[in-house]
């Protein structure tokens, strides 16, 4: 180990000497393992790339036999880059003399890395355009994209560099292929504000064609705030009127949003209601939303220029006529939608207004679970939100007091948890799972623990009726056993230390013995085990510190204490740094039938048959 830290940190420094000075003198069999070993994902040959060490690449290559081939982890502007190669590490950070001697190595040029990206793409990414030519000059192909279906030419526009784009559409760059999600290289240069990549763009027969949300390039532009190639494509002969219109003020509510500029915003509002009823063309006045939205305050769009003269005076008119805009031009489905709507809730918490901010929340919550799949990673993020905005409003922060939560509020965002957990287990159910279905699933079980110990918090202040309503919603979670990754039981999750870790900001802190003694109480196992055979008590045993009353809570309603796991060890021999007899007396809880039990199974006698069925188990667990 230590051996190959001291190879891995030279080859990252570029120190040469102290290289040779180590590997020199080895056998070949202990320099390969050496200069293939990984530190941190990595091996000395990839992080010599990426560093930009010429000469220790060509030592390691040269004289060391490093695969010049194999993949590791590198990171670049705080991203882990999974299964890159040493091309890749080269190209990304911009060494053209280490992608040349890698390619006259006679390396892959067109080796991706596991999200399918080339070096040719991960030069046009941070525009090096001598390492691009030279890439394409050996055969890369400007065609592959990643696993989003982005190509060189997508990350290129999107990037703003403007020599590379041109360079791959004079290749004859496929200049209208779509993404994964259906957006073209017209989208990523409206999304990024270059309005001279554009024309190049459009030069080139580029069409504006919609992604899989409806939105066209135009109204990308609009929504990223670029007001110049707004108004540069609305001149343009293929505009039509409403396409205008809805431009200009979807550009309007980014406006007020994004920019915070309202007169910029009412600018660009009173330019599409002109629109609307300019004079010798057809009237098109507005369709607004008719049902009223509580979560706006009842707000109505307005229709008329007087209506919108008088929005001035009223900032916070406007900021919901921003959103009644967003959502009749977006619709409910797109991502904008709802992050504009918490956004705007975020800012009334900040000021202390939380009523308004849990109204808007929840209206978002509503949208994004009729709208999006079971597990999506937005929606689990909305749950997330509420979990930090309730502990921050029942924690004392300095001088600001606690702010009640109304059990209301709290138990609608539960209820609405626990549905989508209950979606989301028949989705896995029903599709072939991934690691990637699991780790939602699993994090979204989390989350509902943080609630479910946040509202722990406020039991006595709850009145019996809620009191009722909130146990039997507990007991309604864990009556269809959902289980989390290692087939964790919420239980499990109640019992250890990691269910702490779930967001940015603290929320609650587990074990919980409030939260353990809550699920026993509606009916949780306390014997169930995850895959490898551990109940709860094992997960409590092995936190440390450990927690002697989430112990005592297990074991008085019922947990073995001698239940063995896969790898026949019982709770108590996991415990570390004190002794089981610090916390309890391991004999109260030892039964007659628990030691005929381990005796049946130490001396393996023969019992499935012999025994009453239900003793089967028993025994099995000891």
């Amino acid at each position: 180990m230590e051996y190959r830290s001291v190879v891995y940190n030279a080859a990252r420094d570029g120190k040469l000497s102290r290289l040779k000075i180590f590997l020199d003198h080895k056998s070949k069999d202990e320099v390969s393992k050496l200069v293939h070993a990984k530190t941190n994902g990595a091996t000395p040959l990839i992080m010599a790339c990426r560093n930009g060490h010429y000469d220790v690449v060509k030592y390691v290559v040269d004289v060391c036999k490093a695969d010049i081939e194999q993949v590791g982890s590198v990171t670049f502007d705080g991203e882990t880059i999974e299964g890159a190669p040493p091309l890749w590490c080269a190209a990304a950070a911009g060494h053209l003399p280490i992608v040349e001697y890698l390619v006259e190595k006679g390396t892959d040029v067109n080796k991706t890395t596991l999200t399918n990206s080339t070096p040719l793409r991960a030069a046009c990414f941070d525009g090096h355009y001598d390492i691009v030519k030279f890439l394409v000059a050996h055969n890369a192909d400007i065609e592959i994209a990643n696993r989003h279906g982005h190509t060189c030419l997508m990350i290129s526009c999107y990037k703003g560099h403007k020599d590379i784009s041109q360079y791959l559409l004079e290749l004859g760059a496929d200049v209208n292929r779509k993404s994964v999600k259906g957006n073209t290289a017209l989208h990523d240069c409206a999304e990024s504000g270059s309005i001279d990549i554009m024309k190049i763009l459009l030069k080139f027969d580029a069409k504006m064609e919609k992604d899989a949300y409806g939105m066209t390039p135009l109204l990308a532009a609009s929504v990223a705030g670029y007001a110049k190639i707004v108004e540069f494509l609305i001149s343009r002969a293929e505009c039509s009127r409403q396409e205008m219109i809805d431009a200009l003020e979807l550009l309007g509510a980014t406006y007020v949003d994004k920019k915070r500029d309202m007169l910029g915003a009412l600018t660009f509002w009173r330019a599409a209601m002109e629109e609307r009823f300019a004079e010798g063309n057809t009237k098109l006045p507005k369709e607004p939303i008719i049902s009223q939205i509580s979560a706006y305050e009842n707000a109505k769009e307005v229709i008329t220029l007087e209506q919108l003269d008088d929005l001035i005076s009223d900032p916070d008119a406007m900021r919901m006529q921003a959103l009644l805009v967003r959502e009749r031009i977006l619709g409910p489905a797109h991502p904008d939608t709802s992050y504009y709507i918490r956004y705007r809730g975020a800012l009334y918490a900040d000021m202390g207004n939380f009523d308004r901010c849990i109204l808007l929340w929840m209206y978002a919550l509503d949208m994004q679970q009729k709208v999006l799949e079971p597990l999506s990673p937005m929606t689990q993020s909305s749950f997330l939100s509420f979990a930090e905005l309730f502990s921050f409003m029942t924690t004392e922060w300095r001088n600001r007091p606690a702010h009640p939560v109304g059990f209301e509020d709290i138990i609608a965002v539960f209820l609405r948890a626990i549905d989508e957990s209950e979606k989301g287990r028949k989705h896995l159910l029903t599709v072939a799972q991934t690691d990637r279905d699991m780790t939602h699933f699993n994090r979204l079980l989390v989350i509902i623990m943080h609630v479910l110990c946040l509202m722990c918090r406020l039991k006595k202040n709850m009145t019996d009726n809620q009191l009722h309503n909130f146990k039997q919603t507990v007991y309604r979670f864990i009556r269809y056993e959902p289980r989390g990754t290692n087939g964790f039981t919420p239980l499990h999750l109640a019992c250890a230390r990691e269910t702490t870790n779930v967001g940015r900001y603290p929320v609650c802190s587990f074990p919980s013995s409030s939260v353990v003694e809550l699920l026993v109480e509606v009916g949780a196992n306390v014997n169930a085990v995850d895959v490898d055979k551990n109940t709860p008590l094992h997960i409590a045993a092995v936190n440390r510190p450990c927690r002697a009353d989430v112990i005592h809570s297990l074991l008085k309603n019922g947990a073995h204490i001698d239940a063995a796991n896969k790898d026949r060890k019982t709770a108590m021999q996991l415990i570390r740094g004190m002794s089981i007899y610090d916390i309890v007396s391991p004999l109260d809880y030892m039964s007659l039938q628990c030691l005929a039990a381990q005796k049946i199974v130490n001396c393996a006698i023969p019992y499935k048959g012999q025994v009453p069925r239900r003793l089967e188990a028993f025994i099995e667990m000891h």
